[in-house]
């Protein structure tokens, strides 16, 4: 039988191999598309942006051992199981050539050629910046490398005679580079899709200078010979459009951070209003250049949730782009600290969920045709195929023949008859499973399937915050969980057979359930065959498979007490566990006063633990309580990590969690400056700081805006926007008295003016689909306390928060919701300086101070 699966394989790998020699160079037609020279088929593709030859990447896993080749096979093996056709990169040429453009054949040069042979060996294309500007240390310091960008940097490499001419000699080589590993120059590497000049070069010369720049890269790119489209960056400096596009390129490239870059820590509430609409405001200029567009760089920084990529594709192919690639995946062996690019986390392995809303960004970018229209918010969470829901953090594609998904679900599939993919996370009406990793189902034939298993990640640490090797902040479990499949045509008692090396695991069904532990495995009827001539539709061997082996050393405690909670109301505690050792008992020792009680937190699915806190112990007070996680090698007790119990005679830590219990005549604080100034997201400002009041425990959140509309040089010919903007998001801080919002009929807010002229605050209710709802304070330079009636609370424009870069992206969220406000579901404060102030004070400086905004 596994011949028969080899013979297959390899008929299907020469059939891929005399494509790919088949392919001739791609074109740009008449109407701005890429083409495919052999077949005149419009170029799509999606897939990533990868870095380990180069950089922090290379020098990281030099420090940790690791056989590069080995690491990059593994991530390219991931690249195809996740359906990825196309990778892109801006090389280090700081590290791989001299002050003067020469090229140098080094390790990283050598690492890189590796890379592509290995991608083209699975017909995953390529997109390819040569020139980065970059130094090569971030995160660390650069290093003193050789290169022209480490001598002129990126300022002086856009106007230096000698950086223009070290570009110029570089790009020649570069092309002309032969792949030691293919034997084919990159100039004529039929999977190399285009080219792309340089890495947001920012411009800020002249028109003339701008494009006579460009012309010598392009005329030095073309001397080599190559036929290959030729884009640059043009969502820089877009006052340059003309420019860009007279020196005679074939297409622009563009990036989109909708969720701004760096919050230190995962951004709060609902991001689909920023990612509604890609609007490019010189598209115009583009169109009539005929030119074509491709993302070389996306990403929602500071995100965890899967809803919201699949919406950022549907927003660029509407835009009329043909191509992306997402920023940044990393490495496997980085992947436990993600070090190398913070506010990013993008791994198969550890962030299972995010990965598989990827592989659905590139059913979009297959499937949904370019300058398509869904409408606008919320009207577009439904298009063709897709289905995007925030609140379950959910995006599903459900076609005839894929079910693909991102959180359990109860999606029906469009056609169980002809399902042939189903790839998901959790439940859905397919496959019942309560691991934390990623499985794949593809049909083989009539009654036989291949299932991959992916091992469970446990987000154990804050990604997003600084990083280090020597600091974990995910981690890799090796677990049994048990499976149910409903497939139609897979009868009950199917065999289960292993298929990945060294998996020695014996699976036993029984009906159409299993146990199941990582790897890959064949699942066939009894009688069942597979035609040796059949096509298989696999881009990868049928018994491929890699993972991280589990790499939990100790006991980890995810728990966050809720902030406050109502008296006599009910309530849980619930945690996320995982150990290295066998977990024999958890339990929550509980104190609010004299009141003193343990309870015993049992395990729901995968490592999920809850209970309810009895209500004797929910009396108005502060609820103190910790957790102690028994298992077959003693007790520890959290916070804190220690060793032993509270019950031991010597036990000295003191450290508790915390919930205040309060009366629910106490005010409810949706924003209290002392407390959550940090999760505060708005354009940072030095200014901007927490400072104390006179009460004990009070503090007045300080913003002041040295101008409310500055020019901005990449696009200095906005139309001016007089507004300063922040947010601020209370979905967590009330999780325990949410029931009370529909008793609230006022919005108290204690604040105050820092100048004389900034006379008006607009205060704003955000709900949980973007339209906000507001007014317009008088505010006084003595701190006081305004009460507005939620009743007098009307439409306001919500500004789009974080600020999306680049920066000519919308400023404020255009919605279609025309209903009224409904307080039970509302998520944030919306604090604007800059509407009703008098237009004689906008260009003055501005400043207010807010101590809390609550609702009573």
């Amino acid at each position: 039988m596994k011949k028969r699966f080899l013979l297959s394989f390899i008929f299907f790998v020469i059939s891929f191999i005399s494509f790919a020699q088949e392919k001739e160079d791609v074109y740009v037609d008449n109407e701005g598309l890429m083409r495919w020279g052999h077949n005149d088929a419009e170029v799509k593709g999606f897939g990533v942006n990868y870095s380990v030859p180069f950089a922090h990447g290379y020098r990281s896993g030099e420090k940790l051992g690791i056989d590069l080749k080995k690491a990059i096979d593994k991530d390219v093996y991931h690249f195809s199981r996740l359906g990825f056709d196309l990778y892109r990169i801006h090389v280090w040429d700081t590290e791989i050539s001299d002050e003067e453009g020469n090229l140098i054949v080094n390790e990283h040069l050598e690492l890189f050629d590796y890379l592509l042979k290995k991608l083209k060996e699975r017909d995953i294309n390529f997109v390819v910046t040569p020139i980065a500007y970059w130094g090569n240390g971030w995160p660390e310091p650069d290093e003193d490398t050789p290169g022209f960008s480490n001598k002129y940097e990126k300022a002086g490499s856009l106007t230096e005679p000698g950086a223009i001419k070290a570009q110029e000699n570089y790009l020649k080589q570069f092309l002309n580079h032969v792949n030691p590993h293919t034997g084919v120059a990159y100039k004529n590497e039929p999977n190399l899709i285009a080219f792309e000049i340089s890495n947001e070069p920012h411009h800020k010369g002249e028109p003339e200078e701008v494009q006579e720049f460009i012309e010598k890269m392009v005329k030095s790119m073309k001397s080599t010979g190559s036929k290959k489209p030729i884009f640059y960056n043009v969502s820089h400096s877009i006052h340059l459009a003309e420019s860009y596009f007279d020196a005679g390129i074939d297409g622009g490239t563009f990036q989109w951070y909708p969720t701004g870059l760096g919050f230190q820590k995962e951004l709060e509430g609902n991001l689909l209003p920023n990612v509604n609409d890609y609007h490019i405001p010189f598209n115009d200029v583009i169109e009539e250049n005929n030119a074509a567009k491709l993302v070389y760089e996306f990403d929602a920084a500071d995100v965890m949730k899967s809803y919201i990529y699949p919406a950022m594709a549907r927003s660029f192919r509407e835009a009329g782009i043909q191509i992306g690639t997402h920023f940044a995946y990393d490495p496997t062996y980085l992947a436990f600290g993600n070090t190398e690019y913070n506010t990013h986390y993008m791994n198969l392995a550890y962030t299972p969920q995010k990965a598989l809303s990827l592989m659905m960004v590139g059913e979009i970018f297959h499937q949904v045709p370019v300058n398509g229209d869904f409408g606008i918010y919320p009207e577009n969470l439904e298009f063709q195929d897709f289905t995007i829901d925030y609140e379950k953090d959910l995006a599903v594609l459900n076609s005839e023949e894929k079910f693909i998904y991102t959180n359990t679900n109860d999606n029906q599939p469009k056609s169980l008859k002809n399902l042939k993919q189903v790839a998901g996370f959790g439940n859905s009406e397919v496959v019942k499973y309560e691991g934390k990793g990623a499985y794949f189902l593809d049909k083989l034939d009539d009654g036989v399937w291949r299932l991959e298993v992916m091992p469970d990640a446990i987000l154990v640490d804050n990604p997003f915050g600084s990083n280090s090797l020597e600091k974990t902040v995910a981690v890799i479990k090796w677990n049994e969980w048990e499976m149910t499949l409903d497939l139609a045509g897979l009868n009950e008692d199917f065999s289960l057979k292993v298929l990945n090396k060294d998996n020695e695991f014996t699976p036993e069904v029984k009906g159409k359930t299993f146990k199941i532990r990582p790897g890959t495995y064949l699942l066939k009827n009894k009688g069942a065959e597979i035609d040796e001539n059949s096509d298989i539709n696999l881009r990868f061997e049928l018994e491929e498979f890699t993972a991280p082996e589990s790499t939990v050393a100790q006991t980890y405690v995810m728990h966050h007490p809720i902030k406050e909670l109502t008296e006599n109301s009910s309530a849980e505690i619930n945690a996320e566990i995982v150990s290295d050792k066998e977990i024999e008992k958890v339990e929550a020792w509980l104190q609010n006063g004299n009141t003193y009680e343990a309870i015993e937190l049992k395990n729901n699915n995968a490592y999920n633990y809850s209970a309810e806190i009895p209500e004797n112990v929910l009396k108005n007070g502060f609820l103190e309580y910790r957790i102690i996680v028994t298992t077959n090698k003693g007790k520890e007790t959290f916070p804190g990590e220690v060793s032993g119990s509270p019950e031991d005679w010597d036990f000295y830590f003191e450290e508790v969690y915390t919930t205040q219990i309060v009366k629910e005549t106490k005010p409810l604080y949706i924003f209290n400056a002392s407390e959550d100034e940090d999760y505060v997201v708005g354009e940072w400002s030095p200014e901007n700081k927490l400072v104390p009041t006179d009460i004990p425990g009070e503090a007045d959140y300080q913003v002041k805006v040295e101008k409310l509309f500055e020019k901005d040089v990449e696009n200095p010919e906005a139309e001016p926007v007089y507004d300063y903007s922040f947010r601020y998001n209370f979905n967590r801080k009330i999780t325990g008295r949410k029931s009370e919002l529909n008793s609230k009929n006022s919005l108290v807010i204690k604040a105050r003016a820092l100048t004389e002229r900034t006379d008006k605050l607009q205060i704003a209710l955000v709900m949980k689909n973007g339209a906000a709802f507001g007014t317009t304070l008088d505010l006084d330079q003595e701190t006081k306390t305004y009460k507005i009636d939620l009743s007098a609370l009307k439409p306001v424009k919500t500004v789009s928060l974080p600020r999306p870069y680049p920066s000519f992206l919308p400023y404020y969220f255009e919605h279609s919701y025309e209903g009224d406000f409904e307080l039970e579901n509302t998520e944030a404060l919306q604090f604007s300086i800059g509407p009703g102030i008098e237009d004689i004070k906008l260009e003055k400086p501005q400043g207010v101070g807010i101590i809390s905004v609550s609702l009573e």
